[in-house]
């Protein structure tokens, strides 16, 4: 892909995302859907899947974003659900497909078929969690969504590339295949981990929000590139140091915050924008590479099935058996309603990823037209089937979080203590300084108006420039609160979500005192 088409996808990709969010439609499917159609246009520049253009320069950036904003704790507290959708599900997919795809299509060697395994196994859960967020789906929901997502690509990988080496012909072996995941989710943990501390240490000494988020741009390529070339997994590199960077985003400063979340949301837009219409526009590449027949046609759509109802086949045993078999887990965990599963289990779409793996196959590999065609059908039938239906099925089951008084009462009881703790730093900060009664009045009514109304959202007016000392005892107030805030969720009294929210409204504040 040259520069002119590379620069007409990215300026017509996100011109399609802007209307489909002006008309309130699912952005990826419309971008899908969109890439189909324009893919029948004569004459139109081939914009070909770049394997490494993908899984070097637009995985990473995607996944340390997703990483940034994901919560610790949340993860944390549901890592076996999720280890088991993100390690257990993929495998069981790879084998399952990969016999199914070898049984319809008899031309594919059993190792070739599951190489189609392991290239279809990892959803995407970009679109999901953008009708999640839509429709209000529970907060555990969504951790399980956005933890799966983050994580099972790097087991996709890994048997991606132990399936292709015994397609290939080389002498592997599964227990190779573990071995070597092992190996490698090991050491993409521990880079990840020495990046994050790293880079966060290197942050807090440069005390410059535009160098802090600079620096913080070239992480998830860093990372994923130096864990590769130590033979580890450069996507568990990228997420764990997300996730620490982002844990540890609460006590940087309000600028780099601030800085951080319009550049990354910035380049989410443009990333998620590109990948699918690239998804869509492969319509064409794919039908040339391949003699597509009746029979084809079927038996890429039997893989299409397989890879739906072996999710299902997975979750519901997944979801219940362990509570059966384990008290520890019936004490520890929330019992999962099957409204849940089942959404759970409609919300697996395939991605990029999958059609980038396929293309990276090897030219010579017996059989890799009829893996790209087949792949091509699961990633789109997927993203239109299960995509375009996932709102029905949640409104129809009436699937919706309640965390919202929740989250407001927890917010208004740690409001109260932070408004308490500001006011208790004023008194300290205030004396023999010159500063007005009239300054301290209003900065103590301040924080007892957030203290009683945490519900509301303070706004400042621009109409003039604060004075100095009410700017410097204000932000004084407001750090107070902050640590407030940080260590009521260090404690698991409120949940991330609550936190983040708060601190923008901290961050908002303190940089409109803070203006020149």
């Amino acid at each position: 892909m040259h520069g002119p088409e590379l620069l007409l996808l990215l300026v017509g990709a996100l011109l399609v995302t802007a209307a489909a969010k002006r008309l309130n439609f699912s952005a990826p499917l419309v971008l899908v859907g969109v890439g189909l159609a324009v893919s029948f246009i004569p004459g139109l520049p081939e914009f070909a899947l770049e394997p490494e253009l993908i899984l070097v320069l637009v995985l990473p950036p995607l996944l340390y974003s997703a990483a940034l904003d994901s919560s610790y704790h949340n993860i944390r507290a549901n890592l076996r659900p999720i280890g088991l959708l993100a390690v257990g599900l993929v495998l069981v997919t790879t084998t399952a497909v990969g016999l199914v795809a070898h049984l319809v299509l008899p031309g594919l060697s059993l190792p070739a078929a599951l190489v189609l395994g392991a290239v279809v196994a990892p959803p995407d859960a970009v679109a999901a969690v953008a009708v999640g967020r839509r429709l209000n789906l529970p907060r555990r929901t969504m951790t399980l969504l956005t933890g799966e997502s983050l994580i099972n690509d790097a087991t996709a990988l890994t048997a991606y590339k132990v399936a292709v080496a015994a397609a290939a012909g080389a002498a592997a072996t599964w227990v190779d295949g573990t071995r070597t995941f092992v190996i490698s989710a090991g050491g993409g943990v521990l880079v990840g981990l020495v990046i994050g501390w790293g880079v966060r240490r290197i942050r807090d000494r440069l005390d410059d929000g535009v160098m802090e988020s600079a620096l913080g741009m070239l992480v998830p390529f860093g990372a994923y590139i130096f864990a590769e070339e130590l033979h580890a997994s450069g996507v568990l590199a990228v997420v764990v140091a997300g996730l620490y960077i982002g844990h540890n985003a609460p006590r940087s400063s309000y600028y780099t915050r601030l800085q951080d979340t319009a550049v990354w949301r910035s380049v989410d837009v443009l990333l998620e924008s590109f990948v699918f219409a690239l998804i869509g526009l492969q319509l064409n590449s794919v039908v040339r590479d391949v003699d597509i027949t009746a029979g084809l046609v079927w038996a890429a759509a039997a893989v299409l099935a397989a890879t739906i109802l072996v999710r299902f086949a997975w979750m519901y045993p997944a979801a219940y058996l362990p509570r059966l078999l384990s008290r520890r887990v019936r004490e520890r965990e929330p019992a999962p309603g099957w409204r849940g599963v089942t959404v759970l289990s409609w919300a697996g779409m395939r991605g990029v990823v999958s059609l980038a793996a396929a293309s990276a196959l090897p030219l010579d590999l017996p059989g890799r037209e009829v893996i790209v065609f087949c792949a091509f059908v699961v990633t789109v039938g997927t993203l239109l089937l299960q995509g375009l239906s996932l709102p029905f099925v949640i409104r129809k089951l009436g699937f919706h979080g309640d965390e919202e008084r929740t989250d407001a009462l927890a917010e208004a009881q740690v409001q109260h203590a932070a408004a308490q703790a500001a006011v208790r730093k004023l008194d300290e900060m205030i004396g023999d300084d010159g500063t007005s009664d009239d300054v301290v009045d209003r900065l103590r009514i301040m924080a007892e108006h957030r203290g009683n109304a945490a519900w509301e959202r303070l706004g400042r007016q621009e109409d003039e420039s604060p004075a100095a000392s009410y700017r410097r005892l204000r932000r004084t107030m407001l750090e107070a609160e902050r640590q407030v805030f940080v260590q009521a969720r260090d404690d698991g009294r409120i949940d991330d979500e609550v936190l983040f929210r708060v601190l923008r409204e901290l961050d908002l504040e303190e940089a409109a005192i803070s203006r020149e």
